[in-house]
């Protein structure tokens, strides 16, 4: 059973495109080195076109998971989402109540995840605990050296 995962539109675009630059380029590129290699000679003893077959199994197993998880990929509309609780594509804003440092994140699907623009994942420590919380409520969050307690501040959708 395939998990399905939620994508904003641009997160969606992104995947197809994906998709699309391996089988479109990447597909005829490597069918090409395997073509050169077996050209060469005997194949028993070609680490060229082992290799070549090699990248090409390789490639074809990326194909197959990024089609799977197109497959299961759901549109999310942002609109009927609830703004008063962190949901999936929320932007939240927490403090740590330890330090008082600020920190905003975005709430993405794991595909979507990128720690340097703010993107964390909904399956990460972090996302787990802010996930349904509310502006003024304390999410904890169990961390490798004990469980960290953040001031849920503001939460936005754009």
């Amino acid at each position: 059973m395939s998990k399905v995962s939620y994508y904003t539109a641009e997160g969606l675009k992104k995947l197809r495109d994906e998709v699309g630059q391996l089988k479109d380029i990447e597909r005829p590129k490597a069918s090409q080195a395997i073509a050169e290699a077996r050209d060469k000679g005997d194949l028993s003893e070609n680490a060229e076109y082992d290799a070549a077959k090699e990248a090409q199994g390789l490639l074809e197993m990326r194909i197959s998971k990024l089609e799977e998880t197109l497959a299961n990929a759901r549109l999310i509309d942002e609109s009927q989402l609830d703004t008063s609780k962190a949901l999936i594509h929320s932007t939240v804003k927490i403090k740590n109540q330890t330090n008082g440092a600020e920190m905003t994140y975005k709430l993405v699907a794991q595909s979507e995840a990128d720690l340097k623009t703010g993107k964390i994942s909904v399956d990460s420590p972090i996302g787990k605990g802010l996930l349904g919380k509310s502006v003024g409520e304390i999410a904890e969050i169990q961390v490798p050296n004990g469980i960290m307690k953040f001031d849920v501040v503001e939460i936005t959708r754009e």
